[in-house]
């Protein structure tokens, strides 16, 4: 006859380490913290800890003692950024109920991970990024919600086999609401994204020093994806978007896509409040001429998009390469693809 030993659970008061706590639990160990604020950043280095608070805007972790880990620099951030959660090289890691403020790093980075688990998180006023997954697979981001940081909400980066699913969460005041950044096999699903420059960013393209990438197999679907009215991109290093080019007033944009499907999206109220090189809520273009890829065999359907400026749809590569049906579109560019129609109206 065997034995189970138990997952060792931890319980931390405010006042306490929450990593001394983690390091305590270690692998397959649970760390509950308890309603209130918690100073310092977590590093997870064992397999399969859970971390749980009291529900978000409950439990808050925020700056204090920074804790050493061995997590590889944020793309696109200075150097000695903190990052509030950071995982590197795990398997399993499961964080939920809590929220994670004012880091100058990421909210939540998790690094060559896999069975990720993000479930009620908040990532509210972190510099750069509020939930970045990159180089991982296996994962969930469930009824999470990422505000005002200088990137995404929520970012999926260089996660060839993501096996991902973005569901139920709230993205507003970011550059990117959720950003899929040459990952594939991700389902962005359920989702309120508002308040951005674009609610959803697709996007495959070549970064000098970067992996190889692509985005392929991905669902976005049954999204609310609205009054995303901020302005991103230009040389100000403290802009939203910095180093990239200037995007406002955009719903969902997909970029070298291959094989996504946008399907039952409803897009409204999305006007630039700046310069742009995307006009319209849907975008869909190629990005071979920067090292990227045409976009091809995609699917258009049942979205319902509306009331938006200056287009409600902007087709920049061939729509023959493209499956469009059941779209309410109002205002397109070209004015006339197949599988797109005004409202009716009485």
């Amino acid at each position: 006859m065997t034995t189970t030993e138990a997952p060792v659970e931890v319980h931390v008061q405010p006042g306490e380490s929450v990593q001394a706590a983690v390091e305590k639990a270690g692998p397959g160990g649970v760390v509950r913290l308890a309603e209130g604020t918690f100073p310092g950043s977590v590093a997870v280095s064992a397999a399969g800890v859970t971390i749980v608070g009291a529900g978000a805007g409950r439990t808050v972790i925020v700056p204090g003692e920074v804790a050493p880990t061995t997590v590889p620099q944020l793309h696109d951030a200075p150097e000695g950024v903190v990052s509030g959660i950071c995982a590197h090289g795990v398997a399993g890691l499961t964080v939920e109920g809590l929220s994670v403020r004012g880091f100058t790093g990421a909210g939540v980075y998790a690094h060559t991970c896999t069975g990720v688990r993000l479930v009620d998180v908040e990532a509210d006023g972190n510099r750069v990024w509020g939930l970045y997954l990159r180089e991982s697979s296996d994962i969930e981001v469930r009824r999470c919600r990422g505000a005002g940081s200088q990137y995404a909400g929520v970012a999926l980066a260089f996660c060839a086999t993501a096996h991902a699913v973005i569901a139920d969460s709230e993205t507003t005041g970011n550059a990117f609401g959720v950003f899929v950044d040459n990952s594939s096999h991700a389902r962005v699903v359920g989702n309120d994204c508002h308040g951005n420059a674009a609610g959803v960013l697709l996007l495959h393209q070549t970064y000098e020093g970067e992996l190889p990438g692509g985005v392929t197999d991905v669902l976005v679907a049954d999204n609310d994806i609205h009054d995303n009215t901020l302005a991103s991109g230009g040389d100000d290093p403290d802009a939203l978007g910095s180093a990239g080019p200037p995007i406002s007033g955009v719903g969902i944009a997909a970029v070298g896509v291959r094989r996504a499907a946008i399907v039952g999206n409803r897009m409204h109220g999305n006007k630039p409040g700046g310069p742009s090189v995307m006009a319209a809520a849907l975008v869909l273009g190629s990005s071979a001429d920067w090292g990227g890829s045409d976009s091809v065999d995609n699917s258009f359907e049942w979205n319902t998009i509306t009331g938006n400026e200056p287009f409600d749809m902007q087709i920049g590569t061939d729509p023959g390469n493209q499956r469009f049906r059941n779209n309410i579109v109002g205002v397109s560019q070209p004015e006339t693809v197949e599988g797109c129609r005004p409202e009716r109206t009485p």
